[in-house]
């Protein structure tokens, strides 16, 4: 009996992960049509996808109105599976959100991500994994945590106006209104980078000018976290502006790590976990992954990474679809015994490639277990 894992995240713009797993379902089903067991398991890093991974795997999607980046009404989806919620913060406070000439670091904010947060412990969630990849802020976290209680003070008595910028004229913390729920919440954060939130390698320069900042917004951003970070230390008796992956999205890694006492870890490895990926690789012949692109970004804590290692662990070779590889990336993937395989079948137009993404998928699969049901002695075909 063949045993094989799917685990592949999305083909960015033509198939969820939950459609590559099934494409490649099928083609190993046609290819071993007897003595075959599959144990689909779509996967995600914690940026985008993810909650359509998990909805595809039977947890309820739940749509709130939240904030967009820019404070417009938006629609909002998150994963609850059980006491188990799924946030994209992208899916309120993300880039995409905006149009190329709206996009402005100064002024947008993560409040309606705080907003999805609320949401999710009000339908009962006591697990809530925050993915933090796409966004389109640099407020350090300050909306969300607005949205969830917190009031964010000037030496006046008044509220801060949103974003970033605003953090300069901020002078108190006041946590008395923070939701009393979050704490019997477990909170963690799924992030691929550990920059922490100030200096050349923090949220604003690092990643600033890619939301709209200029040389001078990069400056002012910086200097305002870091009045924030000096308020925050002082009123929560803790520092953790230097702490790897603060300056995730914005700076909204800092401000759950220190308000709301999230963990922040690798996504591949929270959703791995979440979705059993561990267990279902134990007695595994094969474990089968993929992603559109296995490029530099795959090494630096994507799925198809992640998977490969956790199936290293295991034992169990991996096979890694992709519609484009970079060698680069193949010979960095190959000593950790992952064989790499393009999805394309001929030249042929992106679009194309593209359009027919399933299909291509499915018969790369069916060929690649075709390849690995070859007896090279010259005997008939037979399982490994």
């Amino acid at each position: 009996m063949r045993v094989a894992v799917v685990a592949p995240d999305k083909f960015k713009g033509s198939l969820s992960a939950g459609e590559a797993a099934a494409a490649i379902e099928r083609g190993l089903r046609s290819a071993w049509p007897d003595g075959l067991e599959t144990r689909a398991l779509p996967m995600a890093d914690g940026g985008e996808g993810t909650v359509d991974a998990f909805v595809a795997a039977g947890a309820q999607r739940i749509v709130r109105a939240v904030r967009g980046p820019l404070g417009r009404p938006t629609q909002a989806a998150f994963a609850l599976d059980g006491t188990v919620a799924v946030i994209e913060m992208s899916a309120a406070s993300g880039l995409a959100l905006l149009a190329p000439n709206e996009y402005d670091a100064l002024r947008s904010t993560t409040y309606g991500t705080g907003e999805l947060i609320a949401a999710a412990a009000g339908a009962g969630a006591r697990r809530i994994v925050v993915g933090i990849g796409g966004s389109a802020t640099n407020d350090g976290g300050a909306g969300a945590l607005e949205a969830l209680g917190v009031r964010l003070l000037d030496e006046h008595g008044s509220s801060l106006g949103p974003g970033g910028g605003a953090l300069a004229r901020l002078a108190q913390i006041d946590l008395a209104g923070l939701d009393a729920h979050l704490r019997d919440i477990t909170i963690e954060v799924a992030a691929d980078v550990d920059n922490p939130l100030l200096g050349p390698r923090g949220a604003s320069a690092v990643f600033g000018p890619q939301k709209g900042a200029s040389a001078e917004g990069v400056a002012q951003l910086d200097a305002a976290l870091t009045r924030f970070a000096d308020v925050t230390a002082s009123t929560l008796g803790e520092d953790l502006r230097d702490r790897p992956g603060a300056g995730a999205a914005g700076g909204l890694g800092f401000a759950l790590c220190a308000f709301l006492n999230a963990q922040s870890r690798p996504g591949v490895d929270i959703v791995a976990d979440l979705r059993g990926l561990p267990a279902a690789l134990a007695g595994a012949t094969w474990c089968f992954t993929g992603e559109g692109s296995i490029d530099a970004q795959t090494l630096r804590g994507k799925t198809v990474a992640g998977v490969a290692r956790l199936a290293r662990a295991a034992g169990v070779p991996t096979i890694a679809f992709a519609g484009r590889i970079e060698p680069e990336a193949e010979s960095e993937l190959a000593p950790a015994g992952v064989v790499t395989v393009p999805i394309a079948d001929g030249p042929m137009p992106a679009e194309q490639a593209l359009y027919g993404a399933a299909s291509l998928l499915e018969r790369a699969a069916a060929r690649t277990a075709r390849l690995l049901s070859v007896d090279w002695c010259g005997a008939s075909p037979k399982a490994r």
